[in-house]
């Protein structure tokens, strides 16, 4: 850490201290190892392993219908600590494991994080709704939304064991927020690495329609705090969406913010709107991209046959990575990933478009959106299945990133409130 910039390392030692700690919920509870949590959500939803069988328990799973609440008010509370789970990931005491999760830099692969997150919460929602008398859950269970991961720890050592803990944070009526942490093991203690946030759905077995969840009671004054905090981020999100600059115009300081950037890049020896001109130290934003294609194998599938929420992630964090790398010329870092929309379920078989897009750059900061997208061969169609955004800092100061047309422009002002945000909160 000394060797980086100031504002690197206080950023990276700050992120988990704004938020509200859990109670200690981890009394009588059994640590499940990492690769049992797939297997416990396949015996879950009664998956089968073998790909030439999953139409056979779709269809299976049509016969659990009858088993849905007809009105939330007929499912029984549960509390925060019912859903409380603990998931050990042993790198530093199972070796063998470990070469999943390196990278090239001798560090984990923060995408394969955000496949066991994945997991995790999907896992941490059907504990809070399971029903004893029953063998097989009625519901899927699916991720709605990354609402946010905060970083507190530069580097992930692959040699030391990690810990996930999490539990059901607010319920709405067929919706689930689940608040996540990860802590890494040195000298004997875990030191905290992250915080995460999802929003889980549920819906009936076939995966049409919302389905209800069981309500869940505060048992305390920080739980009340954490379950109010749950109603907060929501209002958030609908804020955050009402103001979206694909529905509203600009602010007036966002317009001057545009109307700056055009002017310092008109070329002063014409008199022309048209006739522009690099500002130095800055790259124009239709050269800071990078794009990747990937053909979703049944491999990737999740309990539901579709391709798993964690590998998509995955895939568009390490694109971009990717992006910030090429960008900043050095290694960039993640500090934090807010704001993933899963719009759209991607089917086996599908090809994948990945974009990876500089949108916005701050000293050492570069913010990088993600766009995901399915193209179908036959009808020739793309369709936007994700939107991703990331926060990196770089070890050296970047270029600014240069929008030109007005769409570019709207990107930019995206990505700065995305930024913007992401500094607020850690």
């Amino acid at each position: 850490m000394r060797k980086l910039p100031s504002v690197l390392a206080r950023t990276l030692t700050s992120g988990t201290n704004a938020s509200p700690g859990l109670p200690d919920m981890s009394e009588g509870q059994s640590p499940i190892h990492v690769t049992n949590v797939r297997s416990k959500l396949r015996d879950i939803v009664g998956a089968s392993t073998n790909w030439r069988d999953h139409v056979q328990a779709m269809q299976e799973r049509k016969a659990l219908h009858t088993l849905l609440a007809k009105r939330q008010e007929d499912l029984p509370p549960r509390r925060m600590k019912d859903s409380y789970l603990e998931v050990i990931l042993p790198l530093g005491s199972q070796p063998e494991i470990r070469e999943k999760y390196l990278n090239v830099h001798n560090t984990v692969r923060f995408g394969r994080i955000l496949e066991d997150l994945d997991s995790l919460g999907v896992l941490i929602c059907y504990t809070h709704t399971k029903q004893e008398m029953q063998q097989r859950s009625p519901l899927s269970i699916v991720t709605a939304l990354v609402d946010k991961i905060n970083l507190c720890q530069k580097i992930i050592h692959p040699d030391c064991d990690i810990k996930f803990t999490g539990n059901v944070s607010w319920v709405g009526k067929t919706s689930m927020e689940v608040k996540m942490h990860m802590l890494q093991l040195h000298d004997g203690d875990y030191s905290p690495v992250l915080d995460a946030t999802f929003v889980m759905v549920a819906r009936d077995p076939e995966n049409k329609r919302p389905a209800f969840v069981n309500p869940l009671i505060p048992e305390s004054p920080e739980e009340e705090e954490i379950f109010k905090q749950g109603e907060l981020n929501k209002l958030k999100r609908i804020e955050f969406s009402t103001a979206s600059l694909l529905k509203m115009a600009p602010t007036a300081e966002e317009r001057n913010i545009v109307h700056d950037i055009f002017l310092n890049t008109l070329d002063t020896r014409t008199v022309s709107f048209r006739s522009r001109k690099l500002p130095p130290n800055s790259v124009w934003m239709e050269d800071a991209k990078l794009k990747g294609l990937q053909i979703c194998h049944p491999e990737e599938r999740n309990i539901f046959n579709r391709i798993f929420g964690g590998f998509l992630m995955r895939k568009a964090f390490e694109l971009g990575w990717a992006t910030a790398c090429s960008y900043g010329g050095s290694r960039p870092f993640i500090v934090s990933v807010d704001d993933i929309m899963f719009q759209k379920p991607v089917e086996v078989g599908s090809l994948l478009l990945l974009s990876g897009q500089v949108c916005y750059t701050e000293k050492n900061y570069i913010q990088i959106r993600v766009h995901s997208g399915v193209y179908n061969a036959n009808t020739r169609e793309h369709h936007t299945t994700n939107i991703f955004h990331f926060t990196f800092i770089s070890e050296n100061e970047v270029p600014q990133v240069v929008p030109k047309t007005y769409g570019e422009s709207m990107l930019y002002l995206d990505g700065k409130r995305h930024f913007t945000a992401v500094m607020n909160e850690i």
